[in-house]
């Protein structure tokens, strides 16, 4: 119960009670158990109501807060998708000399040819000219020396494919001598099968002559050069873009293009090496002996895929060594071959991985079923029905068992593997071309549960043609 003089006091402040109700003036000897072993001291609030914010100033905060939303969406977005990126490539002091002699300048302008796509309305000395690729032209500068096309791979395609490659081939030397600029140079004019197309700024100063590249949806980035002698700028860009340089204000703006193109190991892009005439020679006479068949050659490397995951043919991009240069041999004969599984003389489809099921024999139909009275033990000897049999005085009988186990469990794994989609290579009329002594042989290996036990089912890789 509250003192009589806190009773008869007017109302206090909430800075001067307790946090169980008590005054602070209170006497200390009054103090309950319940009250808090901490005093919180809250600041005076003022007695009149707080004002609100102004509509004025709850839009302005909105306003801003949509941009920043905006302004983030748009930055998300380019960076999702960069279709543009640049750089520069240092040089050495020896080669900051002047790239070429006024003379000489002349006599490269006086060869050159305006682009396709000059307007009709911009006069013949304001064209920007381009080099024409049948005439010689020696440039130090090559793009394999430095790291551009690790750059390029690396931002414009992170997702590619291991086994696939970028190449370059120079396109054209361009040219922008003072007052001219290059109009837009759409994409239909690269129809060479491109992916991509990087443009190295020469070292010769100029002002002016910004870069504009523009992707399929509209979305353009300026890149603004100057020509540093002691520099050599490059920008690439996928080859869905078009491109445009601003007038040369002062100097002469120098160029040289790179066509980017894909390689791989891939049925439908070129390939990336030629087998040699002496190994082509040695394919041939076993390609002549077996037309009109369908024959196969066991791969012999390893590649640690799981075929349960993945088809055979995904393995195209990856192969290597005597795999590989077989691969290229026999698409050199205009031959389409094939990767497919292969285990105990079964083959799977093209479009199919293995599949052995959870447990081959607890699962299937034929397998009698596990007794009551023994829970324990190993169901894969316990399951087996054993047929009768004389006795015989040279055999074990354990031994005997065990083999008819294996049997067995051979015949519960090869109905799974045929359940999967697997059919036997007699079947299939496929003929095997192998030596007189097996060789090595890709082994892949797939987890299955047998008989309770866990299980590897070993298998290999046959690469099939038909030899027409």
């Amino acid at each position: 119960m509250f003192p009589p003089s806190i009773l008869s006091s007017p109302a206090l402040s909430s800075a001067s009670r307790l946090s169980d109700g008590s005054s602070r003036h209170s006497d200390p000897g009054h103090r309950t158990k319940s009250q808090p072993e901490f005093e919180i001291e809250r600041p005076l609030k003022s007695a009149t109501v707080p004002k609100r914010p102004s509509a004025r100033r709850l839009q302005s905060d909105y306003a801003a807060e949509h941009a920043l939303r905006a302004s983030v969406s748009r930055f998300l977005v380019a960076k999702a998708r960069p279709f543009t990126v640049s750089g520069r490539i240092p040089l050495r002091p020896l080669r900051t000399r002047p790239l070429l002699p006024l003379k000489a300048l002349d006599v490269l302008i006086g060869a050159c040819r305006p682009h396709q796509t000059a307007g009709i309305n911009v006069y013949p000395d304001r064209d920007s000219l381009f080099y024409p690729p049948n005439l010689p032209l020696t440039a130090t500068l090559e793009i394999a020396n430095h790291p551009i096309l690790d750059a390029v791979r690396n931002a414009l395609f992170p997702n590619l494919p291991v086994g696939h490659y970028l190449i370059t081939v120079r396109d054209r030397l361009e040219v922008m001598a003072n007052g001219c600029r290059m109009s837009p140079q759409p994409r239909t004019l690269r129809n060479d099968g491109r992916v991509a197309t990087i443009v190295v700024t020469l070292p010769v100063q100029y002002r002016g002559g910004t870069l504009i590249v523009r992707d399929g949806e509209g979305a353009e980035e300026k890149f603004f050069g100057g020509g540093q002698p002691e520099q050599v700028e490059w920008t690439a860009f996928l080859a869905e873009c078009e491109y445009e340089v601003e007038t040369i204000q002062q100097g002469c703006r120098m160029s040289i293009s790179f066509a980017v193109h894909l390689k791989t190991y891939g049925p439908s892009v070129d390939p990336l090496i030629s087998p040699s005439e002496y190994f082509l020679d040695l394919l041939s006479p076993v390609l002549s002996l077996s037309r009109g068949r369908k024959v196969a050659f066991y791969l012999t490397q390893e590649y640690g895929v799981n075929p349960a995951d993945a088809i055979a043919e995904s393995l195209v991009p990856h192969l290597k060594g005597s795999d590989s240069l077989l691969y290229h041999a026999l698409k050199v004969y205009k031959l389409a071959p094939e990767l497919h599984w292969a285990a105990g003389g079964y083959i799977w489809p093209i479009d199919r991985t293995v599949e052995c099921g959870s447990d081959a024999l607890s699962e299937s139909p034929t397998a009698p079923m596990m007794p009551f009275s023994t829970p324990y033990g190993s169901p894969a000897k316990r399951n087996v029905s054993m047929p009768a049999r004389p006795m015989s005085y040279y055999g074990d009988p354990t031994e005997d068992e065990e083999l008819d186990t294996m049997r067995t469990e051979t015949d519960m794994i090869r109905l799974r593997v045929e359940e999967s989609g697997a059919i036997a290579l007699a079947d299939a009329e496929i003929f095997i071309l192998s030596d007189w002594a097996p060789g090595p042989m890709t082994k892949e290996r797939v987890y299955f549960a047998l008989g309770g036990e866990l299980e590897k089912l070993i298998v290999n890789v046959l690469m099939v043609t038909f030899v027409p």
